[in-house]
């Protein structure tokens, strides 16, 4: 577990989480999704329409596993009525959400002020 924990930090900033992988993710595992996702989650759990901004500028590249954990952390922010947006992700990262076509589902900024400043609106 303390692998997940120094994968992913999580901050509040009023009533919107950020949460900001380390580099680390980019070689997560599958067993350890479901203690990322709930790590993630887990704070949203009691907030009405959670704000999300996933903050990828600490990520190179992701693939498989850390996409399925955004598309789950996605569809629970979702069900509850909020939003997940993503910024800071590097050229590689934007190529591999185009080609995926996961662009289509997250708004994706440039800076974690520009994502704040989204949700706040």
């Amino acid at each position: 577990m303390s692998e997940v924990l120094d994968s992913f930090q999580i901050e509040w900033h009023g009533n919107t989480v950020v949460v900001t992988p380390a580099s680390s993710v980019e070689s997560l595992n599958w067993d350890l999704v479901e203690q990322a996702a709930d790590l993630v989650m887990e704070p949203l759990n009691d907030q009405e329409a959670p704000m999300v901004v996933v903050d990828l500028s600490r990520v190179g590249y992701f693939g498989s596993v850390f996409l399925a954990l955004l598309l789950r952390c996605h569809k629970f922010v979702k069900k509850k009525g909020g939003e997940l947006v993503l910024c800071g992700a590097s050229d590689m990262a934007l190529e591999l959400l185009r080609i995926t076509a996961l662009d289509t589902i997250w708004a994706i900024y440039k800076t974690r002020d520009e994502a704040m400043q989204a949700l706040s609106e």
